[in-house]
């Protein structure tokens, strides 16, 4: 939801979420923590859930409008003095907490000043900085409208990267991507009811740190043994990340991992495993 913008849907979840028993107490944390942040970055009304009445999540055109002038409003405001510019790319360049330099990302793309493409391409090719956050930076720079290459340390690759093939969705990532997570969507629905939503963002997070290295080059070959190694793959990080403990043989079974496809399915654990202690192992402006 944040991936796509849509902050009021993205709190009225994590409002409902919070009502929920049962889950681990770092969840709840983390939740009440982004709720505080969303609230902080986007206020204003939105489709909460309030009192649990109503429908939660708005279909209509006219709440389609209001979130999206709601969000114009707060990140790219009528005033762009140099002061407000040179505040935006501060805050992206040296903020300590990351959803803030994620933030100033956000406004930054709608800022109308000649240094600030200079600014970011500078910072994201000098700077060591979290895979995911380059991807955001990348974002960022294709919503401006620049074009070139870029070369970038990501996960211990040197890679070379064209701006303008970010991709700004899922939809943009290739076609294999989605059959990945549909697989685990559709076998972890009927186990628990919430574990397709975190596989999903589970996924989103490690195609941000994985885009553009030799890793994802092999995702990307769209046949059917990838799909069964890597689904298998991120449903075993998924179980990791949420109950501690994964039925590897189980999982094998499962996805129809054969002893011909044992390597390749593990590399792919190997390689999620990675993009998730990065993720979620690690501070994000941690060396």
């Amino acid at each position: 939801m944040l991936e796509s913008e849509r902050y009021g849907e993205a709190k009225s979840l994590l409002r409902f979420l919070m009502q929920c028993q049962g889950e681990d107490k770092r969840h709840y944390e983390e939740w009440s923590n982004l709720l505080s942040w969303l609230e902080m970055a986007f206020p204003g009304p939105d489709s909460g859930y309030g009192a649990l009445q109503g429908d939660p999540w708005p279909d209509t055109e006219a709440d389609e409008e209001t979130e999206d002038s709601l969000r114009r409003q707060t990140i790219a405001p009528v005033q762009q003095d140099q002061a407000y510019v040179e505040q935006v790319l501060y805050i992206m360049q040296h903020h300590p907490v990351v959803d803030q330099q994620i933030l100033a990302l956000e406004r930054a793309a709608h800022l109308d000043h000649p240094d600030v493409d200079e600014t970011i391409i500078h910072w994201l090719t000098k700077q060591e900085l979290h895979p995911a956050l380059q991807f955001k930076a990348l974002q960022c720079l294709r919503r401006r409208g620049v074009t070139g290459r870029v070369m970038l340390e990501r996960l211990g690759e040197t890679v070379d990267l064209e701006i303008e093939r970010t991709p700004l969705s899922m939809e943009d990532f290739p076609d294999v991507a989605a059959r990945i997570v549909e697989r685990v969507e559709s076998v972890t629905e009927v186990m628990d009811s919430t574990m397709p939503h975190f596989a999903r963002e589970l996924w989103k997070e490690t195609l941000q740190c994985l885009y553009g290295t030799s890793a994802y080059e092999r995702m990307a070959a769209d046949d059917d043994e990838t799909v069964d190694c890597y689904a298998g793959a991120l449903h075993q990080t998924l179980e990791l990340s949420l109950y501690g403990r994964s039925e590897d043989d189980q999982v094998r079974d499962t996805y129809g991992i054969t002893d011909a496809l044992r390597f390749r399915y593990e590399q792919a654990c190997r390689t999620l495993r990675h993009a998730s202690h990065f993720h979620r192992g690690r501070d994000w402006n941690e060396p």
